[in-house]
C-alpha cells in the first residue's frame, strides 16, 4: 500500500513521480473515453500532413499521470483536486514513457491545503508544465472525527 501523507507531514520541496510509456492502446481507449477522436492522435495519414509529421498523444492523457501522483502518493489517497494549471510545451508521440513529477510548492495550513508544482518529462524535457492546488486530509481532523 502506497505511503499516505496526511497535510501535518508535508514539507516544501517534498517530492514523488510516476513513469508510463504511452501505447497505441493508451490513445485508443483515451479517445474513447472522452469522446476527443481528433484525427491528430488517431490517423496516421493525416498527423503525417501536420507539423508533428506523426500521430501524438492526447496532451491532457499525459496530464492525468500527474492525478496518478496525487491520488495515490504525493499527497496521496483523500487528496482533493482543486485546480490545475498547465502549459503544454511538446508533444508526446506513441512509444515515449512520460515521467510525472509532483513537488510540495507552498503549504496552506489554515485550510490544509497545498500548492504543488507538477511537471510532465520526456527524455529528460518537459512536455507540459502547471500548478495543482489541493485540499489534503489532516491527521488532526480524522483523529477528531473518530472520537
Amino acid at each position: 500500500m502506497a505511503e499516505i501523507y496526511f497535510f501535518e507531514d508535508l514539507t516544501v520541496g517534498l517530492t514523488a513521480k510516476f513513469s508510463k510509456t504511452i501505447t497505441e492502446a493508451d490513445i485508443v481507449l483515451f479517445a474513447a473515453v472522452t469522446g476527443d477522436t481528433n484525427p491528430m492522435h488517431l490517423d496516421a495519414e493525416y498527423a503525417a500532413t501536420s507539423i508533428f509529421k506523426e500521430r501524438i498523444a492526447h496532451g491532457m492523457l499525459a496530464a492525468g499521470l500527474i492525478t496518478k501522483v496525487l491520488g495515490t502518493q504525493l499527497p496521496g489517497p483523500g487528496t482533493i483536486y482543486m485546480s490545475q494549471t498547465l502549459k503544454f510545451r511538446a508533444p508526446v508521440k506513441i512509444g515515449e514513457t512520460v515521467t510525472a513529477i509532483v513537488e510540495v510548492a507552498a503549504l496552506h495550513p489554515e485550510k490544509h491545503r497545498a500548492t504543488l508544482k507538477t511537471v510532465c518529462l520526456v527524455k529528460g524535457e518537459p512536455v507540459l508544465e502547471g500548478e495543482a492546488y489541493v485540499s489534503v486530509p489532516s491527521r488532526a481532523a480524522i483523529t477528531k472525527a473518530a472520537e
